[in-house]
């Protein structure tokens, strides 16, 4: 065989290095995929922003009714129009004297914050036992622990009532954040999906430092778990903000001042209706409304780096 016959293979590894040398592309063993939803014409683009805008238009609008309502006098609260033909802003300063909204509000701050902290702290607890420790059964434990989620809220709402009436706490804040002293099955899984994505070896070298399994939990699963610890926070505060029927099972019995949000709205759309002796004062229920929502936006507002965060983590790890 010739030297230049011997030779011949050596070519291709140095165009290849030529070609790195340069900047020149290397070719791809396959075409990369066009996205459908990103489309690269103008036309396309066009449609696609039209389609975003229209969506988010629809979304918006119930907000913006609200809002057109609750700046309406009596007559005009059910035109249907966005925009009042009399503009009465002094609905936002009747509506103190008409309604205890402070203390409605203060009260659902206290219960959500409480329920939500409960929730998320006890969660995290069960959430590393589950993660980080190995014994006998503990697949079919935590197996059980999600079948919980499969039973309907109606089937444990009777024996709850009875467990909270058997402890005289009727007509208490207690029942409204009690219960999630033992965590939820969601966010032990949430957590624990968290926690098994940590290096093992930060735990074992802290093992070997003597630091118990309390330190493990608090110094680092912890710290290193706060995105997903304030996902749970804000959706626990979210679903206590909304909680109308527990707060109707177990304040109803209480005074007015002692409600929260949702009951408290719904017993201004009872005071207020005519056929309760009402004079139709819904504008004072629709100023209420927008104000209570203030809370929720605030909170997804300044927590919204740490939702995005936790959610693209969690991705990561599946």
């Amino acid at each position: 065989m010739s030297s230049a016959t011997q030779s011949a293979p050596a070519a291709a590894p140095l165009a290849s290095e030529a070609q790195v040398a340069t900047g020149a592309p290397r070719p791809s063993g396959r075409k990369k995929e066009d996205r459908w939803y990103k489309p690269k014409t103008v036309i396309g683009k066009t449609i696609l922003w039209i389609v975003l805008i229209a969506f988010g238009l629809l979304f918006l609008y119930p907000f913006a009714w609200l809002l057109a309502s609750s700046l309406k006098p009596r007559q005009e609260v059910f035109d249907n129009s966005l925009w009042p033909k009399t503009f009465t802003p002094q609905n936002y300063v009747e509506v103190w004297n008409q309604l205890p909204l402070l203390s409605w509000i203060g009260n659902s701050i206290i219960i959500a914050v409480l329920a939500a902290g409960l929730v998320a702290i006890s969660s995290s607890i069960v959430a590393f036992g589950f993660a980080y420790f190995k014994f006998p059964g503990r697949t079919l434990l935590f197996g059980l622990v999600l079948a919980t989620m499969m039973l309907p809220g109606a089937v444990t709402m009777v024996p709850q009532y009875l467990i909270w009436k058997n402890l005289g706490l009727i007509g208490t804040w207690i029942p409204l954040f009690g219960m999630n002293l033992f965590g939820s099955a969601f966010y032990i899984f949430l957590q624990r999906q968290f926690f098994l994505g940590l290096p093992r070896e930060l735990f074992e070298a802290a093992r070997l430092d003597g630091a118990s399994y309390w330190k493990l939990f608090t110094k680092i699963a912890l710290p290193l778990s706060i995105p997903s610890f304030i996902i749970i926070f804000l959706f626990e505060f979210q679903a206590s903000w909304n909680n109308l029927q527990a707060a109707l099972i177990y304040l109803n019995a209480g005074g007015v001042e002692g409600f929260t949000v949702p009951l408290g709205i719904s017993y201004a759309m009872t005071t207020f209706s005519p056929t309760n002796g009402g004079h139709g004062d819904y504008q004072y229920v629709m100023v209420a409304s927008l104000i209570v929502t203030l809370p929720m936006l605030l909170l997804f507002a300044f927590g919204q780096r740490y939702f995005i965060e936790g959610v693209a983590t969690q991705g990561r790890k599946g």
